[in-house]
């Protein structure tokens, strides 16, 4: 019996499925106890332990094979307009296949739509699409007939697509597991490939709302469904804490997996850039006064949202309505982008000067340190980059355009076509450009070739060898 995706069988899994529970009451009803394998790629220290004993395992053996995928970059940015940064990041990269994963079903109708309206081709995947459409859908990006695929996370399940080359995430997570298991699909021909999360405050609310609207399991008693629900909005927490740290992003990942991992890996955003320690005194006792202000006037007080638009000088009718406009803190920031706001209140709450509190409507409140800054001249520094990692990050291996490689690719196409399978099953990119640099001529050189093995050699090899040796006699150079 095998277990495939078995974290599901642990409420702590991030993907909890009752059924699951059923396995070892199947098993343990067979007439013979057969051999039980369990198989998941996103599990922590407490889920392993959950899955050997949910399942009934007798003294497994057990085998981690490591998180870490060093041809991955890892980066969060925080652009103020999402559609205008994911246009020109992916027209930026015409050569490379990708997924674009969205919160919601109606935001992957929207990216899409926008890609397809500039040229870009692109298509969908979502729960709410016919059968059909969602599997000629999945057809087109597997075949490279479409180069990118917005879709939720209903998208992924048994793809192994192994040349898409970019994975964004236009919405943040409700946890690293998910996150993980997502940007994983990148990069799985061993070529160098992107992972970047698009992050906004705005993706917390979205996800918790998400988290507290989760359809109800009849299976699920309603004490496990709360202990369900705080555990995804635990997870939560350290999902948010990935987007907002200024620490190695590879190193947070492999953590959180229960892996050692050094304190900079040299290819993720925050390690590539060069960080700049920011006096933000000022602006903390600006906000904090504005807190200290509404929570006079409101002892229930109010969420972060409202105290930024406040801060701001906002003229929105809620803010006037509570007569925010009337506090001497009204306006304060008003010369500050709100985005900055809200970077500047994350930073104070991550170091203890202000604090949300927990339920459906989070308010922000003062802690007892917040003093310190208002009255007694405490200093506050935020770390920022000094600039985007994309500025300094090495230009992502890209296979050459042109000469004996294009002649490879053009054969590789024909027999794709010629098999009824995508291009990648046949030889990678990453294969065809060491194949155009060796130039064999016979079939012990084409082994010479990175990831051709016999079997491939066997199959594919004398049309390879054919277009090598006619590109050779045509006495023509390969840069």
């Amino acid at each position: 019996v095998a277990v495939d995706e078995a974290h599901c069988v642990s409420q702590w899994g991030q993907d909890f499925r009752p059924s699951y529970l059923k396995i070892a009451g199947f098993v343990e009803g067979l007439p013979r106890r057969p051999r039980m394998g369990a198989y998941t790629a996103t599990a922590t220290d407490a889920v392993k332990k959950d899955i050997c004993r949910l399942l009934g395992l007798r003294d497994p053996f057990c085998l981690t094979t490591g998180f870490d995928r060093p041809n991955l970059f890892f980066d969060v940015q925080r652009p103020k307009k999402k559609d205008a940064w994911v246009l020109d990041y992916v027209s930026g990269h015409a050569d490379r296949s990708g997924i674009i994963y969205c919160a919601t079903r109606k935001s992957v109708e929207a990216v899409c739509a926008m890609l397809t309206e500039n040229g870009v081709s692109a298509t969908r995947y979502h729960a709410g699409l016919e059968d059909a459409e969602r599997r000629q859908n999945q057809e087109d990006f597997v075949y490279d007939r479409a180069r990118v695929m917005v879709a939720t996370n209903a998208f992924g399940m048994g793809i192994d697509k192994s040349n898409v080359g970019f994975v964004l995430h236009y919405n943040m997570p409700k946890n690293i597991e998910s996150y993980y298991q997502e940007a994983g699909r990148a990069g799985r021909d061993g070529e160098r490939a992107e992972c970047i999360l698009l992050f906004s405050s705005g993706d917390v609310q979205t996800a918790k709302y998400l988290i507290q609207s989760s359809v109800e399991n009849d299976e699920v008693s309603d004490e496990e469904a709360a202990i369900i629900r705080e555990r995804d909005l635990t997870r939560l927490r350290a999902m948010t804490d990935y987007c907002k740290t200024m620490d190695c992003l590879r190193a947070r990942l492999l953590r959180y997996f229960g892996e050692n991992a050094p304190l900079h890996c040299e290819n993720c955003g925050n390690c590539m850039s060069d960080m700049v320690r920011q006096d933000i005194t000022t602006e903390a006792q600006k906000i904090l006064s504005g807190v200290a202000r509404v929570e006079r006037k409101y002892r229930s007080g109010l969420g972060l949202t409202l105290i930024v638009r406040m801060l701001y000088g906002s003229r929105e009718q809620r803010v006037l309505d509570l007569e925010l406009d009337r506090l001497p803190t009204y306006g304060i920031m008003h010369d500050v982008d709100r985005t900055e706001i809200r970077a500047y209140i994350d930073e104070l709450i991550r170091q203890g000067y202000l604090f949300l509190t927990e339920g459906e409507y989070p308010v922000l409140r003062l802690t007892e340190r917040a003093g310190a800054v208002l009255f007694h001249g405490q200093q506050v520094f935020l770390t920022v980059r000094k600039r985007q990692a994309a500025e300094k990050q090495p230009a992502a291996k890209t296979a050459p355009v042109g000469g004996l490689y294009d002649a490879l690719r053009k054969t590789r196409t024909r027999l794709a076509q010629k098999e009824g399978v995508p291009a990648y099953i046949v030889f990678s990119n990453a294969t065809l450009a060491d194949m155009a640099a060796k130039q064999p001529r016979n079939m012990a050189e084409l082994l010479l070739v990175s990831g051709v093995g016999e079997v491939k050699a066997g199959r594919y090899g004398r049309e390879f060898l054919q277009t090598v040796n006619e590109w050779l006699e045509k006495d023509e150079i390969y840069v």
